[in-house]
């Protein structure tokens, strides 16, 4: 096959799969509200279990709730009917994918929840299936061909249950009104991680701000900038709040034979662009590039409690 033929193979598999997804959005219905008030009424973790590929999404869907706010873990089936049953508590819910929805391997799971009463949710795309009719909640798969031309390799179909599983997580994630530093607890490493430190866990404090107060001379808050590397001075006034700042561009821009001896606030740009204590490290990077600044103060309640660089962020690997 040539390359077009490639090309137009992969486009012919995302349109069927983008089209049944549009589907199963147009028909979602109150099963699937059900579904999430049973899974947010919960005390315990949500069990996600599925058989072969329906298994690797389940997997995925279990990995993405956990890192979302809900308490969540994997149980193979077939694993589940020697032992690992156990790992499913009675305050928990359980979450069963099976395109078919008659998947041998999970008669022992789902037999093991309507024991116990344990909130049942099955994901199937055959309504009169034995899942479909043995779950508390059924969630049903529009019937959409397989992007596969023999119609018989699962792909459509764990398309479908792959974002369904997303739109549970996110659903609940907004539901309890997870934030972004609650997701920061859960993803402390990589790309992820560094985007979202607090301008807190890296900014300079103390003896290391450049201050002065708003009184004094160019000359004086020459040194100030000089000695704190930071490339400008902040002057505060008598409440010690941040009444201006003043940069290298500032002191380029009023440059004149008069400039040491002129008082400092007469050339400190006013109202400077300062940020919060929660601000987060990307947000901060982001301004500052926007901006087209080096540095940004971080107050409270006006006053400065601290400054950070933009190699701060870089060095943190915050891109």
């Amino acid at each position: 096959m040539s390359a077009d033929g490639d090309i137009a193979v992969a486009r012919r598999v995302l349109r069927v799969e983008a089209e049944a997804l549009m589907d199963m959005a147009a028909g979602l219905d109150d099963s699937f509200a059900r579904a999430v008030k049973a899974l947010a009424g919960i005390t315990g973790r949500v069990v996600v279990t599925g058989m072969g590929k329906s298994g690797h999404i389940a997997r995925k869907i279990a990995a993405t709730l956990a890192s979302t706010g809900t308490p969540a873990l994997w149980v193979h089936p077939g694993e589940a009917s020697h032992g690992d049953l156990g790992m499913i508590a009675r305050d928990d819910a359980v979450i069963a994918l099976s395109n078919s929805g008659d998947t041998a391997e999970l008669c022992d799971i789902v037999a093991y929840a309507k024991r116990f009463r344990i909130p049942l949710i099955g994901i199937t795309r055959r309504t009169h299936s034995s899942l479909a009719e043995q779950s508390d909640v059924a969630l049903i798969l529009p019937q959409s061909p397989e992007a596969c031309p023999l119609g018989l390799a699962p792909t459509t179909s764990t398309t479908l249950m792959l974002s369904l599983g997303d739109a549970l997580a996110v659903a609940l994630l907004e539901r309890r009104g997870f934030s972004a530093a609650d997701f920061k607890v859960f993803h402390p490493g990589g790309q992820l991680g560094r985007q979202l430190l607090r301008v807190t866990e890296m900014m300079h404090t103390g003896a290391e701000l450049p201050l002065a107060p708003l009184d004094i001379k160019v000359s004086e808050a020459i040194l100030v900038m000089t000695a704190k590397r930071f490339g400008c001075v902040g002057l505060t006034g008598a409440d010690g709040r941040l009444a201006g700042i003043i940069t290298d561009g500032d002191l380029r821009r009023h440059m004149n034979p008069d400039l040491l001896s002129l008082p400092a606030q007469t050339v400190m740009t006013s109202d400077p662009k300062t940020i919060r204590l929660t601000t987060l490290a990307g947000e901060a990077l982001g301004i500052m590039n926007a901006l087209a600044i080096t540095s940004l103060f971080i107050t409270d309640d006006g006053r400065p409690v601290g400054i950070i660089h933009i190699h701060d962020c870089l060095r943190a690997g915050v891109a």
